[in-house]
């Protein structure tokens, strides 16, 4: 599907949730795409994408960002305290800001590096064993921490269990985003982003649907 279609599926989403046009960012899920898939996007003229490895990403964007201009480009998964630095001075935004020890070693490194990427917290709304994220229980708490830490958390991110309906958890989102004052609700990838800017996601994560299944 080309960048054309998916932008269109996204402003006829906005459209019918009663939200105004441009209000939700497209994330163009790049990880482990080959360069011939990735290329087309930029040249189109696309300026946001997620990747999932920071060796990955410090490995190709660099480059791009010399030929093309500024790119952003944002960390969706998990990351290591020992990779911390790194990120934060390639990343526009990490979306998974998950654990306190990870939330002190990122409030130690802008004091020394003086700046931050944006930050979502992830949240495991379905306490999923296996996966990462602070359980819904202990989101406000940890919202509260990361604030004292002067840390520049601007909102949530989740990624629903395969086999459960996706809206219940971006509505469960969506309710610690509200209570919490946090707007940025990043939330739905290529099989719910419809259903997940009908919840209120502003930032969606597309990369099978955009660039095809991974090799």
């Amino acid at each position: 599907m080309s960048l054309t279609d998916i932008t269109t599926r996204v402003a006829r989403a906005e459209a019918a949730a009663g939200r105004p046009g441009g209000s939700v960012r497209l994330i163009a899920v790049s990880k482990e795409q080959p360069h011939d898939r990735v290329l087309p996007v930029l040249r189109a003229g696309h300026r946001l994408f997620g990747e999932n490895r920071v060796q990955e990403a410090a490995d190709k964007w660099p480059g791009w960002r010399d030929e093309f201009g500024p790119v952003d480009v944002h960390l969706l998964g998990p990351l290591q305290s020992n990779k911390a630095r790194t990120a934060m001075e390639l990343f526009q935004a990490i979306h998974s800001l998950d654990r306190p020890k990870l939330a002190r070693t990122l409030a130690r490194l802008a004091q020394e590096l003086g700046q931050c990427p944006a930050l979502f917290i992830q949240v495991n709304t379905g306490a999923e064993p296996q996966k990462a994220g602070i359980l819904p229980d202990d989101a406000d708490n940890f919202i509260a921490e990361c604030r004292a830490l002067d840390l520049p958390v601007i909102g949530l991110m989740c990624i629903p269990p395969v086999d459960e309906d996706p809206a219940t958890h971006f509505t469960a989102l969506a309710q610690i985003g509200a209570r919490n004052g946090l707007d940025a609700l990043s939330m739905g990838m290529s099989d719910d982003f419809e259903t997940a800017i009908a919840m209120g996601a502003t930032h969606v994560r597309v990369g099978s649907a955009l660039f095809g299944a991974r090799r």
